[in-house]
């Protein structure tokens, strides 16, 4: 390995020591705080090395990775998301009577795995990647070992990704068998000449896309996704819900978007169907929830859906969409499962609307905040969320996909009634019934309150001002 190979993996290589470091640490002293602080600053000193080397980009170590600066775009959200996730966690767990040191451990391996997943050029690297964060995600799901639903949250989440890795690992034979190659590149450009009856392309092709889609919870790979959002303790939700599937749609959209997908009609088709199903299968099953993460578990499968319709245009305006889009898709998520982390005390988590009813009362403060990032998930103007679907509509109008847009534009009226159906709540005339009241966390941990509050700016500016955030975008799309 020459010294340009080793500088452009050096995040990889400081998560990974850091990981090691963290485990040493536990072995030989256990402490919550200090677990945290070698967490956290390990993701930052990985944030502060993606400028520092990226003049050594773009760059291609061996087959299986290329770090180029879309890589690095995605590893910098992706790390950021999970210093917020860390930050939140300390205060949920320190409420907690759990071993807590191990999570920021899990919580570096899972990761790891997502950074190799965007940085992925072979179908190893992809494997690889994706096996670390899922086998990661098994114990953080089921963290909780006193909650029977995160258990069988966990039980269910393993069998079904195991099924999901199998039909991979079966599409990645099949593609091999026909094409000879497991290289993105090379298997683009031959795949563009191959015949839609070919019949190993077409299954591999279609394995692979069952395996993708598991992990990002497209219909009809979504039935984990409100089981395992409910019975995972919160934090672990906010990680599945932004950094796993942010990394597997940075995945998606290099492997997938480098022929033009609209140039394959079985292709084109498949994934068509797949972004219509979603859209309606989860904004239409999130009207009839109760549970909070359970309604942001069914509005993830609907916004998956709307990400699919940018994903399948053609043009410049592809990438920038999809990604700022992502980026906005993070923010609002990581606020809405911050506020549910927030108030969760000790007693369990607050996570049904009842928990929510009057909150505006009690907690102003809380209520205000946890109101924009819902209005920002129902793309109202003035937030991040109104920015990003308006890209992910003018990218469908300029490919003229004209039945997605209609699909988009429907399921985005439908997704408000059950938004406003939690603000509403929050805003409730107080009674003077105790329900539910008892498991509001009277002392939310000061980290987390600052980490909202930036996500908070964070969701504003992007909503008023995304300018500079744009521009940046449009430079790895041209660069990509």
């Amino acid at each position: 390995m020459n010294y340009a190979e080793a500088m452009a993996l050096l995040p990889f290589v400081i998560i990974a020591i850091t990981a090691v470091v963290t485990m040493l640490t536990i072995s030989a002293y256990r402490d919550h705080r200090l677990t945290a602080m070698l967490c956290i600053t390990g993701l930052a000193l990985a944030i502060c090395s993606l400028p520092a080397v990226s003049s050594f980009l773009p760059h291609q170590v061996t087959a299986l990775l290329v770090l180029d600066q879309y890589a690095f775009f995605f590893m910098g959200l992706l790390f950021s998301a999970t210093i917020a996730i860390a930050l939140f966690a300390y205060g949920y767990l320190e409420k907690r009577m759990l071993i807590k040191e191990e999570f920021y451990l899990l919580l570096l391996l899972a990761v790891l795995g997502a950074a190799v997943l965007v940085a992925s050029s072979h179908f190893v690297s992809l494997f690889l990647g994706l096996e670390t964060l899922s086998v990661s995600l098994y114990a953080l799901i089921g963290y909780q070992r006193s909650d029977e639903r995160g258990l069988e949250a966990a039980v269910k989440y393993l069998v079904l990704a195991a099924v999901s890795s199998a039909f991979l690992l079966f599409g990645m034979a099949l593609l091999y068998a026909e094409f000879g190659t497991m290289e993105f590149s090379r298997l683009a450009a031959l795949s563009l000449g191959a015949s839609n009856r070919n019949i190993l392309f077409l299954s591999g092709t279609v394995m692979v896309i069952s395996a993708i889609g598991f992990k990002l919870a497209l219909v009809p790979f979504h039935m984990w996704t409100p089981d395992v959002y409910e019975g995972a303790p919160a934090p672990v939700t906010a990680f599945v819900a932004t950094v796993s599937k942010g990394a597997v749609f940075g995945l998606l959209l290099r492997y997938f978007h480098g022929p033009d997908i609209a140039l394959n009609s079985s292709l084109f088709l498949v994934f068509s169907i797949i972004s219509a199903a979603s859209m309606f299968a989860g904004n239409l099953l999130a009207l009839f929830q109760n549970n909070v993460k359970r309604v942001l578990a069914y509005s993830s499968i609907a916004h998956l859906g709307y990400l699919l319709v940018a994903f399948l245009a053609s043009g410049e305006l592809v990438i920038t969409a999809v990604t700022f889009y992502l980026v906005a898709y993070f923010v609002t998520l990581l606020g809405a499962f911050g506020v549910v982390i927030m108030l969760s005390n000790g007693d369990g988590e607050a996570d049904t609307i009842s928990h929510f009813r009057s909150l505006a009362w009690r907690r102003p403060w809380m209520a205000g905040v946890f109101t924009a990032f819902i209005l920002s998930l129902a793309g109202i103007p003035l937030t991040a969320g109104f920015i990003g679907k308006f890209y992910l509509l003018s990218a469908g109008v300029r490919s003229s996909l004209w039945f997605l847009v209609l699909m988009l534009v429907i399921n985005s009226a439908i997704g408000l009634f059950y938004y406003l159906r939690i603000v509403l709540a929050m805003f409730q005339a107080p009674d003077t019934g105790a329900t539910n009241k008892a498991i509001i966390n009277a002392h939310p941990a000061p980290a987390g309150s600052i980490m909202l509050a930036l996500l908070l700016l964070s969701l504003l500016w992007l909503g008023v001002y995304p300018g500079p955030l744009i521009e940046i975008i449009r430079q790895l799309a041209i660069s990509h």
